[in-house]
């Protein structure tokens, strides 16, 4: 009989230590495709949204080592709300497409368990919910969230909070989870633990 391939949808708000999660899930054998991290190398130098970029936007949407200028972006779209939708039309098929290709070729390297670290999985509504079989939360306050992002950013309270009044509630993410892993309070090993618990019912 064939063991199946689980499809592992991870998200949680900024400070949850979703992070962590996702590296303890690939030291237990499963591959982990960063969403991230794919968006962040299409407009990196060579990155493959900057030609459609180039050709919607213009030149002066470069920097000098070809990747995307950020501050002249945000302040692209800050002037015309439509340019992030422009922007959006570009990044998110190429994200789908690279999402699919790591996707195929875990399978083929013989991982049975592949975990799509999200962060706006919920926001995303059913775009991701219906490619994965599984939605796991990592959870925690939204003091512990402030600070645990003060403390590691540098960034002031307020700042934070800009942050994360951007992204789902804790309320609307908890409602979406098929598994919450509360992180909170916790020391590393007993994170892992919970971890280990959960994906023994994937068979890792």
């Amino acid at each position: 009989m064939t063991q199946r391939t689980w499809r592992i949808g991870l998200t949680g708000g900024i400070g949850s230590g979703k992070s962590t999660v996702a590296g303890f899930l690939a030291r237990r054998g499963a591959a982990v495709i960063d969403a991230d991290a794919i968006s962040r190398s299409l407009t990196a130098p060579g990155g493959r949204a900057m030609g459609a970029i180039a050709l919607n936007f213009g030149d002066d949407m470069l920097s000098p080592d070809g990747a995307l200028n950020r501050q002249a972006m945000r302040e692209r779209i800050f002037r015309d709300p439509n340019a992030k939708r422009q922007l959006e039309h570009i990044i998110h098929p190429l994200v789908s497409q690279i999402t699919t290709e790591q996707a195929q070729a875990a399978v083929q390297s013989g991982h049975r368990v592949l975990v799509f670290d999200v962060p706006l999985l919920v926001e995303s509504g059913e775009r991701w919910r219906q490619q994965v079989d599984r939605v796991i939360v990592v959870d925690c306050d939204t003091e512990t969230q402030r600070q645990r992002v003060m403390a590691r950013s540098g960034l002031t309270s307020e700042e934070v909070e800009g942050i994360m009044a951007h992204q789902a509630s804790r309320s609307q993410r908890l409602a979406c989870a098929d598994a919450v892993l509360f992180n909170q309070g916790l020391c590393l090993n007993d994170l892992d633990t919970q971890v280990a618990q959960l994906v023994a019912d994937f068979g890792l």
